[in-house]
């Protein structure tokens, strides 16, 4: 299981963040300030370390430059800093850089970016309510059961996957699933998720569910 460690000041935002990560399977650990955060990494050894800079204590860009130079740990900032020197310093220091307020659902697939060029590749299944997909062997279940998919319609899931309950544009699949927004052809996106719906479709209740004029989103009922 992949080990996320939080370290944020603000309760409200560990909280959101570490459920998130829980509910996709990741094992999560939270601190408040630079001590907690020490300690966490000793005995938690994160294979991600989400961060807020602007912690009480002052020492959120120091931590992370420990991190990354002790361990190589990545680091994903999470912050309301915004400036451009705000940014500048922190990429400096981290993998990638989000804004507050953040959905968590855009944090973990940031997340999941970060550890897929870290760790050369797969980070393992990618998993929504019963539906697994496993990058490695390029197989899905349901509900315990193989789901035949095309490679084309296996990237579409895959898409879904890294974006659960955010609503998605058909210029955003097609950008990601076909490298392509130029023809805008909303036919083929509609088409594919066609395909896709119904073979999940077969084996539980619907999960992509059409948000009329906008897209697409994946959520149970």
């Amino acid at each position: 299981m992949i080990r996320v460690l939080l370290i944020d000041a603000e309760d409200w935002a560990r909280n959101a963040l570490a459920s998130a990560f829980r509910r996709e399977g990741f094992a999560t650990r939270e601190a408040a300030d630079r001590d907690g955060a020490e300690r966490a990494v000793d005995e938690f050894r994160p294979d991600l370390v989400l961060l807020d800079p602007t912690l009480a204590d002052g020492a959120g860009l120091e931590l992370a430059r420990h991190l990354a130079g002790r361990r190589g740990t990545p680091i994903l900032i999470v912050t309301r800093a915004k400036t451009v020197e705000d940014r500048v310093a922190g990429l400096e220091v981290a993998d990638d850089y989000v804004l507050k307020p953040a959905d968590p659902s855009e944090v973990v697939a940031r997340a999941r970016a970060i550890l897929r060029r870290t760790r050369g590749g797969s980070v393992g299944d990618l998993t929504f309510a019963d539906v697994v997909l496993d990058e490695a062997t390029h197989e899905v279940v349901r509900d315990g059961r193989a789901v035949e998919l095309t490679p084309t319609e296996f990237e579409l899931l895959r898409f879904f996957l890294l974006n659960p309950r955010r609503v998605v544009s058909k210029a955003e699949i097609q950008d990601a699933v076909w490298g392509d927004t130029s023809s805008d052809d909303a036919s083929t996106v509609e088409t594919y998720v066609s395909y896709l719906r119904k073979k999940l479709d077969r084996l539980g209740p619907p999960l992509i569910q059409t948000v009329r004029l906008v897209g697409y989103v994946l959520r149970e009922s």
